[in-house]
């Protein structure tokens, strides 16, 4: 990966020991009232979602429902995968046409991330409608990039993706529930989902107090759901006194955060958080993401039933499709302005962009 530019400043059995939560301070939440359902413990189960989420924006989950032997095996697919030599990586390399696929962050250039990654679509192909700029294609697909090797690799994922959005659908049934909404208030908005799984490979850095596997950011989505090996490094801001804690690793169990379109559908009740992951010089890290997002036609905004006079809608209505789109095209074009976010649709501070 070359050398780091000097710019760069489950079952109820793994259930960790309370002090260890309590010394991590992120929440630790059991779901099993999801599978033995009694009103009482569901209602607790709702009020635990609901101040994780307004309180810090990530939480941990076990007796999750999603079956060990698939994790497991995305993870040795994903070992593998890594593990070929770099020419056979890019062979499926991201570019403006392939937005997913392998990429590998080249420090020759002073990207700071030290990573490298594999994406793929939960459901392909996307269509992304025609633009209304001269010139442009009526219409673009956007299809996965599966490798020819290891053996088994495009099933490991593809029946992982599907069980872990199971999970991500079941949360967000959740947060609807702790807002105060009907429990399928958000289904519709991932009829046809553009949710991608992402698996991260960290490798050994040889002076990992001046770079990071990736920086400090939010996730632009609905919900991120996170598992990680035993060597940790998601690093998450405290949100009441912007301190760093550092995400203590917990057998079998998923690590979920608020992302930008939660916040805006909650009108700030809940905040995506920033987030990032150190590196270390002893152990190579790898993780799996699955970041549950909206269909590309979802107009973004507060919900209405979260606004009223004394407490008005916050943010502009905005296109998903253009704001994933322009996210995507940032991987590969050096843009000349910061990097779409949400506040720029505040309406309060509404910096220029077209929310259309």
């Amino acid at each position: 990966m070359g050398e780091v530019d000097p710019a760069f400043i489950q079952d109820l059995e793994h259930r960790p020991k309370l002090s260890i939560i309590e010394a991590e301070g992120i929440p630790l939440i059991d779901l099993s009232p999801l599978y033995a359902p009694d009103p009482k413990a569901i209602e607790g189960l709702v009020r635990e979602i609901g101040n994780a989420c307004k309180d810090w924006g990530f939480f941990q989950v076990i007796n999750h429902g999603v079956p060990l032997d698939k994790r497991e095996k995305i993870e040795i697919a994903a070992r593998k995968f890594f593990a070929q030599p770099l020419e056979e990586k890019m062979k499926i390399r991201r570019d403006e046409k392939n937005v997913v696929g392998y990429n590998d962050t080249d420090h020759t250039k002073n990207v700071r991330d030290w990573k490298e990654v594999y994406d793929f679509l939960v459901e392909e192909p996307i269509l992304v409608p025609a633009s209304n700029k001269p010139g442009e294609k009526e219409e673009t697909q956007w299809f996965n990039q599966w490798p020819e090797s290891p053996p088994q690799f495009r099933e490991a994922c593809e029946e992982y993706a599907r069980e872990v959005e199971k999970l991500a659908l079941k949360l967000m049934g959740l947060i609807a529930l702790s807002l105060g909404l009907p429990e399928d208030r958000f289904k519709s908005y991932f009829k046809d989902q553009t949710s991608v799984t992402r698996l991260n490979h960290y490798p050994l850095c040889p002076s990992p107090q001046l770079a990071l596997g990736i920086g400090r950011h939010k996730d632009s989505g609905a919900l991120t759901v996170l598992a990680q090996d035993e060597v940790g490094g998601l690093e998450v801001k405290r949100k009441t006194d912007g301190e760093w804690i550092r995400v203590k690793p917990t057998p079998n169990a998923y690590i979920i955060n608020v992302a930008d379109t939660i916040q805006v559908w909650s009108n700030d009740k809940y905040d995506s958080v920033e987030h990032r992951v150190v590196v270390n010089s002893e152990k190579e890290r790898f993780s799996v993401a699955f970041f549950l997002n909206p269909a590309l036609y979802t107009q973004v905004k507060p919900l209405e039933e979260l606004t009223n006079k004394q407490n008005p809608a916050k943010y502009m209505p905005y296109s998903w499709e253009r704001f994933i789109t322009h996210r995507l095209l940032s991987n590969f074009k050096k843009l000349k302005a910061e990097n779409i976010q949400i506040y720029h649709f505040s309406v309060l501070d509404n910096n220029g962009i077209s929310a259309s």
